[in-house]
């Protein structure tokens, strides 16, 4: 995302996008529209909001729109974090239909604020109970899942000799001082995930002392997963590997994104993960609450938990279909990496805890 950076000269470096944050807080949303031009008035026209990673293959998109007779327009609002923060503040004047992008992180804080209108959306019964954590009252819909785990550069560490970390510990170790980059717990869905799997792991005695060794070992704070993976991560394509960290926050489904377009293609994904810092993500979508096009809404949640729309998600925004009958593509079962035993956290833990271990992670952190 555009904008200033400063870097404040500590043993955690934070990269702060000044003019995105502002923009953000003042509830500016980038505009794309994804289908053509259309009249919201008339009814013809279905507005989703999301976070920047949302995107959709135009032969899909285009199909949705003939059969349905809708036209898509997607507003983006910077990382999930904020998009959700941004739907709360909008509660019942939403300035769309469907919002996009809320995951089991942050599920809690718009559902308690009566952000969504219920809706059991066609197709739900394909997907396994174990990601409807809003059980039976269908105020959200999941739509995909994945693992936020620790990516790293397989070149770097080939050039240093030196082994990629494989557990949390790895990382407060001397070796990799200065190596870590990770979005903003405050900010980003991924930065939080990590945030939690730390208190999975270390409990609440000992993630605030786990959090002071990785500001000692020179952890890097940037807003959000974009700024994260493509500007200073040393092994993104699409930051063409200009960033110097070799360490990041993303996904267990990156390293896929690293081998498309690649000829020949590799034998294995520039870039691997450490499996042992995982936590699993689920994201949902729901009608939002004051939609004025509540029937075309309606039409796009039954279109994200499509098979059509779930087999194409995969190489489109790099997370995993929830509809058990989606086949994934032969780049995400060959480079792609699976993580059977990823942190996960009950719902209502990260409810009753959250906001007090993100205001506890930001006075220690991010200073």
């Amino acid at each position: 995302m555009p904008g200033r950076k400063s870097k404040i000269r500590m043993s955690v470096h934070v990269r702060r996008p000044a003019a995105v944050v502002t923009a953000v807080l003042a509830l500016a949303l980038t505009a794309t529209a994804c289908g053509g031009s259309g009249d919201e008035a008339d009814g013809k026209t279905v507005t989703l909001v999301s976070h920047d990673s949302f995107n959709v293959s135009k032969p899909v998109l285009k199909e949705f729109e003939r059969e349905s007779g809708y036209t898509v327009k997607v507003l983006r609002g910077g990382d999930a974090g904020a998009a959700v923060n941004q739907a709360v503040l909008n509660q019942g004047n939403p300035q769309g239909d469907v919002f996009f992008g809320v995951d089991n992180t942050l599920l809690s804080r718009p559902l308690e604020k009566d952000v969504f209108a219920p809706y059991k959306a066609k197709g739900l019964e394909k997907i396994p109970a174990e990601y409807r954590l809003d059980g039976g009252k269908h105020r959200v819909t999941p739509v995909d899942t994945g693992d936020i785990c620790v990516n790293y550069d397989r070149s770097w560490f080939e050039k240093k000799k030196l082994d990629p970390p494989k557990t949390l510990d790895d990382l407060a170790k001397p070796a990799y001082r200065d190596l870590l980059v990770t979005p903003n717990a405050a900010t980003s869905s991924p930065g939080l995930g990590f945030l939690l799997a730390t208190v999975d792991e270390y409990g609440e005695r000992g993630w605030k002392d786990y959090w002071a060794k990785l500001r000692k070992n020179g952890v890097e704070v940037v807003d959000g997963w974009e700024q994260a993976y493509n500007d200073r991560f040393s092994g993104s394509q699409g930051g063409k590997g200009k960033g110097d960290r070799p360490l990041v926050v993303s996904y267990a489904s990156s390293p896929p994104v690293e081998v498309l377009g690649k000829k020949p293609a590799p034998e294995q994904a520039p870039t691997g993960i450490a499996k042992d810092t995982c936590f699993q993500q689920t994201e949902f979508a729901g009608l939002l609450k004051g939609a004025s096009n509540p029937e075309g809404g309606k039409a796009l949640l039954d279109f994200l938990i499509s098979k059509r729309f779930q087999e194409d998600l995969p190489l489109q925004m790099f997370v995993e279909p929830v509809r058990e009958d989606a086949e994934l593509p032969e780049l995400f079962t060959k480079y792609g990496e699976r993580v059977p035993d990823a942190a996960t956290m009950d719902p209502e833990k990260i409810a009753g805890n959250r906001e007090q271990w993100i205001k506890a992670w930001t006075s220690l952190v991010v200073k």
